[in-house]
């Protein structure tokens, strides 16, 4: 059908998604969720680009006024950038999505694997690390934008070394830091993952051969962390850093001796 014969048609039918609700209740977010989606992203380390699939979920607020939002057209904004998505649109996709709807607020928010090669310790051997990061932006009167790794690291348990006549037990944790940068400022994946992964006991690595496994285990026993410690570590290291003006840094140590696992969390804006 020829694009204006289309028009003509669609602006005959019904918009029953744009008439008036009755019930005067405002929806904070309504849209699509878990679409997969290529993005590639910029790896400053090469200059060049890291390609991978993202997990997208695009909302709008609704006014108490309106039944509904017009699903459609999230999918026509993601669909512009029908090769890939950039990591440096997404700002500019969440303010298309607000404009493209019609709406006082837009949130746009990716989850997806991020690759960084890390050489082991002692050998040099390069394997590739997989990290679990997450892009939040929200437009209104303002653009807030959050970026969040999920980063595998080491910790052994202080009080398990203290009391053992030998050895003492040890597992991965997961360290999640979450931030928001100062205007102007720029922080690449890679950035937030080097501050992260220095705060657990040890590194973990791809590849590791068995000089590169003694200095891990030795490495690990010679500085051991409770989750506390852990989490304290990290909110230090946001706090030195100046281009950020917001952190959430969280641990959760997967324990190897118990059938649960510890976990603590900081959260603060730095100027408060």
């Amino acid at each position: 059908m020829p694009s204006d014969v289309s028009a003509e048609v669609s602006e005959l039918m019904p918009d029953v998604q744009g008439s008036e609700d009755s019930r005067q209740i405002a929806i904070n977010k309504v849209g699509v969720k878990d679409i997969r989606y290529p993005i590639t992203l910029h790896c400053p380390a090469t200059g060049g680009t890291q390609g991978t699939v993202a997990n997208v979920n695009m909302y709008v607020g609704l006014p108490h006024y309106q039944k509904g939002t017009h699903m459609s057209r999230f999918l026509e904004v993601l669909n512009k950038h029908h090769d890939s998505l950039r990591s440096d649109e997404i700002v500019d996709v969440c303010q298309e999505i607000k404009t493209r709807l019609n709406a006082e607020t837009a949130h746009l928010e990716l989850s997806f694997p991020y690759f960084i090669d890390k050489k082991a310790p002692v050998s040099g051997q390069i394997g590739k690390i997989d990290l679990e990061v997450k892009l939040e932006c929200t437009s209104n009167h303002k653009d807030d934008f959050v970026m969040t790794v999920m980063v595998p690291a080491t910790s052994l348990c202080p009080c398990s070394k203290e009391i053992s006549a030998y050895g003492a037990h040890n597992q991965r944790c997961h360290m999640i830091a979450s931030v928001r940068l100062k205007k102007g400022e720029r922080m690449w994946i890679e950035d937030l993952f080097e501050i992260v992964e220095q705060c657990a006991s040890t590194q973990v690595f791809a590849v590791l051969k068995r000089p590169d496994e003694k200095w891990v285990t030795e490495a690990a026993y010679d500085n051991p962390k409770f989750v506390e410690d852990i989490v304290r570590d990290l909110a230090r290291a946001m706090e030195a850093d100046d281009r950020i003006a917001w952190y959430s840094v969280s641990s959760e140590n997967f324990e190897s001796i118990h059938n649960h696992n510890a976990y603590a969390v900081v959260e603060r804006w730095k100027d408060s």
